[in-house]
């Protein structure tokens, strides 16, 4: 065996060099928390932005048959915020912000042509 398997080199607070032996089973080994550091905080911003623009998509695409009038005016808000986040699932926000507006377009068509908010399907 080699000497450089066995032995991994780490740098001390002080700056020295200092040997710590390596596991036998080839295991990663475990990093722990100097004392006085914090981890570093989890990119939850992100993350909540690829849901409001999932959740924007869902909604929008729902409103197309029910609850137009509800669901339109979520989706648009939620695509709008997914976007000023960043998301990394632009498309999905701009179809959800789509969507919305085409909710809002379908209600207003049925308005003018049944001269109600009620509608449904058949006749």
């Amino acid at each position: 065996m080699r000497i450089d398997t066995l032995v991994r080199p780490t740098t001390g607070t002080s700056g020295t060099a200092r040997h710590r032996p390596a596991a036998a089973d080839g295991a990663p080994e475990r990093r722990t928390e100097e004392p006085g550091t914090t981890p570093a905080p989890a990119p939850t911003g992100t993350r909540d932005a690829d849901g409001m623009a999932v959740a924007a998509f869902v909604l929008g695409l729902t409103g197309l048959l029910v609850m137009n009038i509800v669901l339109g005016p979520i989706a648009i808000v939620l695509a709008t915020l997914a976007l000023l986040r960043g998301t990394a699932r632009r498309r999905r926000a701009l179809l959800g912000l789509g969507l919305g507006v085409a909710d809002l377009v379908v209600l207003a068509v049925l308005v003018t042509a049944n001269g109600s908010v009620v509608w449904g399907f058949g006749g």
